[in-house]
Parts: C-alpha cells; structure tokens; sequence
C-alpha cells in the first residue's frame, strides 16, 4: 500500500541514497480491471438500460401485495408499473411485453436473483433482444437506481398511506408515477424533472394537489 515517496523515506533513513525515481522504476505498476467496472458500465450504457425490481406493500388487512417497477437508466423516467398477489415468472413475462412495445426495448436489463424471474422470463426477455444482466448475489447496490427508487417511493408515498388492496395499490401508483416523471426534480438531472420540466419565469405561482396533499406541483400561470 505505499507509494514511491515513503518507500524512499524509509531507505533513506537506512542509509541507502538513491533516488525517488529509481524506486518509481522497480515499483510493481497496480494492474487496472479486465474489463470496465460495473458502475462504468451503467454510466457508459445508461440510455440502453433499464431496471426493474419487486417493491413489497402491505395493506390495511396484512396482506401482501407485490409492485413491480420498471426504471429507465437514462433519464431516471418510471417506465411502467404493475401490481399482483402472486409474482409469476409468466407475469413477470407480460409485464416486460406490455412495458416494451416492439423496437422500444432496452439493449440490457439489470435485476437482482429473486427465484420469481424463471425460465419463462428469461426466455421472453431473450425473445424481444434483451440482454438480462442479473446482478451479483446478495448486492443491490448494483441495482441502485431501482433500489433508490423503492427507497423514494416508501419515503413519499406508500410510508404515509393505507393500502386496501390491489386497485387502490394501482391508483396511489398511477397518481405517484405521474408525479415523479412529470413534476419531482433529481439532482442527478441537475434538477429537472424526467419528463423535462420547461422554467417558468412570470405569472401568479399556484399549487396544484397530488396525492391527497402529501405532495403538490407548483407552476406558473
């Protein structure tokens, strides 16, 4: 772990005069990955990725409902959502169909090792030309960005409501997706929206309501 300049210290207070640049000469040189990392990878490839991720909801009864999100790497946009009691790989299936039309689908798909995603997912998903990138057992830091938006999502929205069931699932989705895409900043696209919010320089500011008051879009008329 040192470099150059303290392996020189130390020979010089042995008693060996030499020079710096000599020790530079015969240090061994750190050998760089094979291959780009992970994190490159996401970086270089973003507008061709997509991720998806299950996000499980409890409802008023204690029952277990499942959401599935899709999220585009590019512009952090929530492509699509479903809900269901039972994660089936068929399901599963229907919803990468019904997310991607023909020619719309991502080059790569990053998901975690959850057993839900079989055979006939995996197979769907090589059908339409996807190429499936699971990540590494045991880290969803590689799937940050689906991780990041579950995160999101229970913070400002599922945290402070009651669930009843599936269609009330769907709605408070419906009515959040719509906001994260079209009205939510992210830093990481410098403070805009996903679905490009223009500025508004003059006019009266007015607040709009969404989800009940937990949330509100303000614009200018």
């Amino acid at each position: 772990m040192w470099g150059a300049p303290r392996i020189h210290g130390e020979l010089l207070k042995l008693g060996f005069e030499i020079a710096e640049s000599t020790v530079s000469k015969y240090m061994i040189r750190r050998r760089g990955p094979p291959s780009q990392t992970w994190r490159t990878f996401l970086r270089n490839h973003a507008e061709a990725i997509a991720a998806i991720d299950l996000c499980v909801v409890p409802t008023l009864t204690f029952e277990r409902l499942f959401a599935f999100l899709v999220l585009g790497h590019g512009r952090r946009q929530l492509l699509w959502f479903a809900v269901t009691r039972h994660p089936t790989a068929e399901w599963l299936a229907q919803q990468i169909v019904e997310a991607f039309s023909w020619g719309t689908a991502p080059t790569y798909l990053v998901r975690d090792n959850d057993g839900a995603y079989g055979r006939a997912f995996t197979n769907r998903v090589r059908t339409m030309g996807i190429r499936d990138r699971p990540i590494s057992p045991r880290s969803p830091w590689q799937n940050l960005y689906a991780e990041r938006l579950i995160g999101t999502l229970r913070r400002e929205c599922l945290d402070h409501v009651l669930i009843f069931g599936e269609r009330h699932l769907r709605r408070i989705l419906a009515l959040y997706s719509s906001y994260y895409n079209q009205t939510r900043t992210h830093l990481a696209l410098r403070k805009d929206a996903p679905l490009r919010r223009a500025v508004q320089g003059s006019g009266t500011i007015i607040a709009t309501p969404i989800l009940f008051g937990l949330h509100h879009r303000y614009a200018r008329i």
